[in-house]
């Protein structure tokens, strides 16, 4: 498989709504369809991909978008984020995300918004208030007031084993509290 196929699929195929929804049949076509492709990109196997921005874009799509979709509430879905992270500020220190359309340099960034580090929201701040980026901007907002307040995502605490404060508790009992 070559990176074109990741792309095609992400940003022509699937509806802007599948990105975001939980539906175990998009889950399973994923796994089906990338689980190969996410197994080498795990292995760094896929290093090729980064001789291009959309390939770069593809490696982090892999790596942040499909492990969410194919380990779906288990802890894997969140294994790949600091790999994902790692390429995805190299190709930010490149410049390669400007040669990506704004809908395509959203999905570059998102391993930023997925950190729990706060120091990297202040760069994912930057990043995602360029021009046509601002809805992503508010969702990046959102997250970050959340780091700022836990340090953490406290909907990712049961899947990863971590115990909630009660304050998180709290928070968690709210609309919207989870993404």
């Amino acid at each position: 498989m070559d990176w074109h196929a990741v792309i095609e699929f992400w940003f022509d195929e699937c509806e802007p709504q599948d990105h975001w929804r939980k539906s175990p049949e998009f889950d399973r076509l994923i796994a089906m369809r990338f689980g190969d492709a996410h197994q080498q990109a795990c292995r760094c196997e896929l290093w090729r991909w980064r001789e291009r921005a959309q390939g770069r874009l593809a490696e982090i799509v892999v790596l942040d978008q499909f492990s969410r979709n194919i380990y779906r509430d288990q802890p894997q879905a969140f294994a790949q984020d600091a790999l994902a992270l790692a390429l995805a500020q190299e190709a930010v220190a490149v410049g390669a995300d400007l040669e990506l359309r704004p809908e395509q340099r959203a999905f570059l960034y998102m391993p930023y918004m997925h950190s729990e580090s706060l120091a990297i929201h202040l760069q994912a701040e930057r990043l995602f208030s360029q021009p046509g980026l601002e809805s992503n901007h508010r969702f990046e907002q959102r997250h970050q007031q959340i780091i700022e307040r836990f340090g953490r995502y406290p909907h990712r605490n049961a899947i990863l084993g971590r115990r909630s404060t009660p304050e998180e508790e709290r928070f968690l009992q709210q609309p919207g509290s989870s993404f």
